[in-house]
This record gives structure tokens, sequence and C-alpha cells, in this order.
């Protein structure tokens, strides 16, 4: 881009963009691993986090006008994750093994990190055996604070479907993990 700003680009504003840069950088995680657990893969998820922030960054404008803009972020982020999810299962992409996925606190001692690794492992399990509609509820509601409004409002279907599916995945999330 030339030294002269382009005439459809806003006016930078940099109070809003420091806010946009706090707010991503707060909720990232479990942006990741929301992403993680769309899209199948962690390197799939790093690209959708990141196209996630560049849609967002483009879209900067709308930020104070926006109620709740943890949920906007999420909004995009799983619109991002639901297309790359479809061109990656056009290509066939193998998931990274479990272990290079998972990043494991040095704080915590030996036996408090097993612990920590088998529950993680229970609760992927578990969310990998969830239908994708129960998932995608389930991560929105969980990671993405999103009410179950904005989820509706988010995934275009009616309030009482957004709890049934949630009932459904908490329901089957609990069995899952009292068996284990």
């Amino acid at each position: 881009m030339s030294d002269l700003a382009r005439k459809d680009e806003p006016a930078p504003n940099f109070a809003v963009e420091g806010e946009l840069e706090d707010l991503f950088a707060r909720c990232q995680d479990e942006l990741l691993g929301t992403l993680y657990y769309l899209v199948g893969n962690l390197e799939d998820a790093r690209d959708a986090l990141q196209e996630t922030f560049i849609k967002c960054w483009r879209h900067r404008e709308k930020l104070p006008e926006v109620n709740n803009p943890r949920a906007w972020i999420f909004r995009i982020a799983m619109n991002t994750g639901r297309d790359i999810r479809q061109t990656a299962w056009r290509r066939k992409r193998n998931a990274l093994p479990e272990d290079e996925s998972t990043i494991l606190s040095q704080g915590d001692g030996p036996v408090a990190l097993a612990v920590q690794s088998e529950r993680m492992s229970r609760l992927r399990e578990a969310l990998e055996q969830l239908r994708t509609e129960e998932r995608e509820v389930f991560l929105l509601r969980q990671n993405g604070d999103m009410t179950y409004e904005e989820i509706a409002e988010t995934l275009d279907l009616p309030t009482g479907t957004v709890k049934t599916r949630m009932r459904l995945a908490l329901n089957k999330l609990r069995e899952v993990l009292k068996e284990s």
C-alpha cells in the first residue's frame, strides 16, 4: 500500500485498535482451543486463529457498536473455523499427534501434571464424541462466554434448539466423564 491512505479504509482509531489487540490477546488461548476442537488439528486451528484476527482487524471500526466484543470475536472465529474445516476435509489432512498439541505448565509437579493430562484427555475424547452441532454450541457457550441468544443468532437457530443442544452436550459429557 502506498503512503497515502486508501479512501475505503477508515482513519486509524488507536483506542479501538489497542482494545481489540488486548481483547484478542486475553481470549487467544480459549479461541485456539475452540478452533482446535472445531477443525480437528492444531495447525489448522492456528491458521484459523490468525485469519480470525485479520478479519476482526479489518472490521475493527464496528467494535464500538458491539455489545459483547468477546462474543463478536468468537462468532468470527466460529465462521472462520467452519470455512477451514470444510477445506481441510477436502484435502483430507491428518491431525497432529496428541503430544504435540498439548502444552503442559512447567509449574506443576509430575502427579498434578499426570492428573491434569488424564482429565484433559478424557475431556477431549468426550468432546470428540459429541455431534458437531452439540460441540459448536458447547464451545461457544463455555469458551466464547456467549449467551444462548447470541449463540442462536450466530448459528441462525432458534434459542430453544441451542438450549436443547447444550443440554444434550452436557448430558453426554457427564456420562462419558462419569464412566472414566
